[in-house]
């Protein structure tokens, strides 16, 4: 579990938002890694094999989320720390929302279910063997997606961010403006 776009997420939500939204965020990417096994155990590889175009399309449109995302902690680092995160609650449900749209279009998600997790499983395996891929993806997720959240929205932590909040939300916005250009000229 590489720092990417879905730790970079869950990262910064829980330390400019609250654990709770970071939790949600958490529980946002564990859906979506639910969702790509499924899709996974029900052919995605071929698919994409199959359709070049579709996993074009799902690479652009992960990396333009991810340069929108940039953009707006650029934003947000510029702005007072009580205004940018004190006075800001993200919903619950919109934190998950995020949390499934970032892994959704996130292209490592798409590599790896795709390709390396649809590979790994016999087509002929049991059925109880996808069922238990795609609760695995969700639990593992989940943890650990949850538990940076619940670490990183402590209260010791979160003081250190708050002093250092327009450095860390400038490197992570740079850095997801970076990762989402890469991604749009294609490296």
């Amino acid at each position: 579990m590489s720092p990417g776009a879905n730790f970079a997420l869950v990262t910064s939500v829980a330390l400019g938002a609250s654990r709770r939204a970071g939790v949600m965020t958490g529980l946002g990417l564990a859906l979506a890694s639910m969702t790509w096994a499924l899709l996974a155990v029900a052919g995605l590889g071929v698919v994409l094999r199959n359709l070049p175009w579709l996993h074009q399309a799902l690479q652009w449109a992960g990396a333009l989320y991810l340069v929108y995302l940039g953009m707006r902690m650029l934003e947000g680092a510029r702005r007072p720390v009580k205004t940018a995160v004190l006075d800001k609650p993200v919903s619950p449900l919109v934190a998950m929302r995020r949390g499934y749209l970032v892994s959704m279009t996130n292209p490592k998600a798409v590599a790896f279910y795709g390709s390396i997790l649809a590979l790994l499983i016999p087509g002929n395996a049991p059925h109880w063997v996808y069922e238990v891929t795609v609760v695995l993806a969700a639990l593992i997720s989940a943890a650990w997606y949850c538990g940076v959240a619940l670490l990183l929205s402590h209260a010791a932590v979160r003081q250190r961010f708050l002093r250092g909040k327009t450095v860390i939300e400038a490197v992570v916005g740079v850095s997801l403006l970076v990762l989402g250009s890469r991604m749009l000229v294609g490296y």
